[in-house]
């Protein structure tokens, strides 16, 4: 049988770039077979992800050496739409892939363009929706009225529905709490089915992955291997190439004399020497900040989207000077609708809200580009010179400072979004919608430092976000919103310890938990 997917030498640029985003690469997929593509931010993953079905360079322009073949084809025989047959693409952006007016209709798409009869439709739409855990009455919801981890479980229904052989996938879970996250894994990488899976946090998918590849900040092929023996072997040069490890293999690196990769990690702590108490929990927990003034309140507040029905009631929550929120919960619970209520960019249907303006970071980074380069966009903030190339370098925004900001890498995009916002004093509330979607493990650690940095400097920071180990390192008190109310409102350590409390919300303890444990027991 030929490889489900193979690329030969492929290099691919960008139309006016003066370096080529990947390659040569070449790798095989074979049939069957589970991949777990890694790189850096702006590697050149989506790039190639792009061109296994001729999306690049047809319709996102550049140019491409060597050759792809899908399903032992040349790609370019065929239009990037024609090989739905054989390959399903999982944008990063759900936005970019639904066009349907509803949830039914964005499911029946692929099939019926696919011919397939009416009559087989609604049973075909109803077991996609319950394989991917959406309730049988979302089938005639709006698009319009998700949540954006909401759309990206629909966006995998219409997957499944579509039924190709080989699956290519791009963040499928960066926007997902733990739970249906899980479930899209499963569904993803189920044994026998051929994917290739992008993820900056490999964590969660490494047990079901069959090989690692990982790209250089070249864009080039650095390491290849299972999956086992790439951590065991390969943890440094993965990190200093910006690569995100799982905790333990972390871990492992500054602790090699202590824990054992080949254990569990709360039973690899149990030679942790208790000298080491402070260090684990420099690793694991902020340096508190003393809080000053209430910046923003919330008093009695029914939280709704604009347009929409309220989906919070009575909320009633400040946010202080120095002080880092996180706002958890699980997809569709209300956290960005109340992201917005606590800005101030939206009124509350009933309570009110005082306090300072407050700004928010969106969870999808093109909303706040408007100039066209990135460069124009840090100037427009009415820096000094210096201070442009400080903000462009701090940011490692540098090297792509020329580029029109809609064609860089969802990572170089996020991290440009953050720096427009929290590059100025004129926002005392900054809020942070999915900060982590797109960032590799360098571009996080540093997000993590200007976050604490930015509250040492007086601002109130709220982040909304599923990964429950960043908000762990970033935010001494956590919001827990589940079923249209505030269920928890107190340290984010004692949250994080509270398994009953998280699995009741779709949630799932941090990876750092064993640590967190082990620190009570040593202190």
């Amino acid at each position: 049988m030929p490889d489900a997917l193979a690329y030969d030498r492929v290099a691919l640029r960008h139309d006016g770039a003066l370096a080529d985003a990947v390659g040569p690469v070449s790798l095989a997929l074979a049939p069957g077979e589970r991949v777990l593509l890694l790189g850096a931010s702006g590697a050149g993953k989506s790039t190639l992800l792009h061109a296994a079905t001729g999306l690049f360079p047809e319709s996102i322009p550049g140019s491409r050496r060597g050759e792809i073949l899908l399903g032992g084809c040349p790609v370019e025989s065929r239009r990037p739409a024609d090989w739905a047959d054989t390959c399903g693409y999982l944008f990063q952006d759900a936005a970019q892939t639904l066009a349907g007016f509803t949830v039914r209709d964005e499911i029946a798409f692929a099939p019926e363009n696919q011919g397939i009869e009416a009559r087989r439709l609604p049973g075909l739409v109803a077991e996609s929706m319950t394989r991917a855990g959406i309730p049988q009455g979302w089938a005639d919801r709006r698009i319009t009225t998700l949540s954006g981890g909401e759309r990206q479980i629909v966006a995998l229904a219409a997957l499944l529905a579509q039924g190709a052989p080989v699956t290519l996938a791009d963040e499928p879970a960066a926007s997902l709490a733990p739970a249906a996250a899980r479930r899209m894994v499963g569904l993803l990488l189920a044994q026998g089915h051929a994917a290739m899976v992008v993820e900056h946090k490999p964590g969660p998918v490494l047990d079901r992955i069959d090989r690692c590849v990982a790209l250089g900040r070249d864009g080039r092929v650095m390491i290849e291997g299972a999956p086992r023996d790439v951590l065991r072997h390969h943890g440094a040069a993965l990190a200093k190439a910006g690569i995100a490890l799982p905790l333990a293999a972390r871990l492992q690196l500054s602790l090699p004399d202590h824990i054992n990769p080949d254990l569990p990690l709360q039973a690899a702590l149990a030679r942790v020497p208790p000298a080491r108490a402070q260090w684990l929990r420099d690793a694991v927990l902020p340096t508190p900040i003393p809080s000053g003034e209430t910046l923003a309140t919330l008093d009695g507040a029914d939280c709704a989207p604009a347009f929409g029905p309220v989906v919070l009631r009575d909320v009633s929550l400040s946010l202080r000077a120095g002080e880092v929120l996180a706002i958890l919960g699980p997809n569709g619970a209300g956290k960005s609708t109340l992201a917005a209520c606590l800005s101030g960019l939206l009124p509350p249907r009933a309570g009110r809200r005082t306090g300072a303006p407050g700004a928010v970071v969106f969870q999808n980074p093109e909303a706040h580009f408007s100039r066209e380069s990135v460069r124009s966009e840090i100037e427009g903030l009415n820096h000094a010179p210096d201070r442009v190339a400080r903000i462009l370098d701090d940011w490692a925004l540098t090297t792509v400072a020329g580029q029109h900001p809609f064609t860089l890498s969802q990572g170089q995009k996020r991290r440009l979004s953050l720096a427009l916002l929290a590059e100025t004093d004129r926002w005392p509330v900054l809020i942070l919608d999915e900060p982590t979607a797109g960032l590799d493990g360098a571009a996080e650690a540093a997000l993590a430092q200007r976050i604490r940095a930015l509250a040492r400097e007086g601002r109130g920071i709220a982040l909304i976000t599923h990964d429950m180990d960043f908000a762990l390192s970033v935010a001494e008190r956590a919001v827990l919103l589940n079923r249209g109310a505030v269920q928890f409102d107190g340290p984010c350590r004692a949250l994080m310890r509270n398994s009953a409390r998280l699995s009741g919300a779709g949630l799932l303890p941090p990876e750092a938990a064993p640590v967190l444990g082990w620190l009570e027991a040593a202190c």
